[in-house]
């Protein structure tokens, strides 16, 4: 035995339908650019207000007494070795080394001849006149 099926043909009503089911594309009004455009600017607002207030934690978080130091020209063939030795001649010179880096900036110790070298008075005090 044999089946046959029949497909009803296609007439106007079924086309138009086919036709009213296509999607419209999203109109964005006034009002929704606004939002969209406040939504899309909050996180940078937000970061920038945070950055404002917490910009303000590093001024002086404590009380400190100032440093006073005492400046000392680099001559040639200096080390910071020799200069922290003859600064503090009783003292670790590793340890006096450090602080003078630390007061300088220095990111290592290489220095050169004719720069000028604070050294905390702290240190300069203790040494021998000369």
């Amino acid at each position: 035995m044999s089946t046959i099926s029949i497909q009803a043909p296609l007439t106007a009503s079924h086309t138009a339908a086919a036709r009213r089911s296509v999607p419209t594309r999203l109109r964005l009004t006034v009002r929704g650019r606004r939002l969209l455009a406040t939504l899309a600017a909050a996180p940078v607002i937000a970061g920038i207000a945070v950055s404002l207030l917490a910009g303000g934690s590093a001024i002086a978080s404590g009380q400190s007494a100032p440093l006073a130091f005492e400046t000392v020209t680099v001559l040639p063939g200096d080390t910071l070795w020799s200069i922290a030795a003859e600064a503090a001649p009783g003292s670790d010179p590793r340890e006096v080394i450090d602080d003078i880096r630390r007061l300088n900036n220095l990111p290592s110790g290489m220095i050169q001849a004719g720069a000028s070298i604070a050294i905390p008075t702290a240190y300069s005090e203790t040494a021998p006149a000369e």
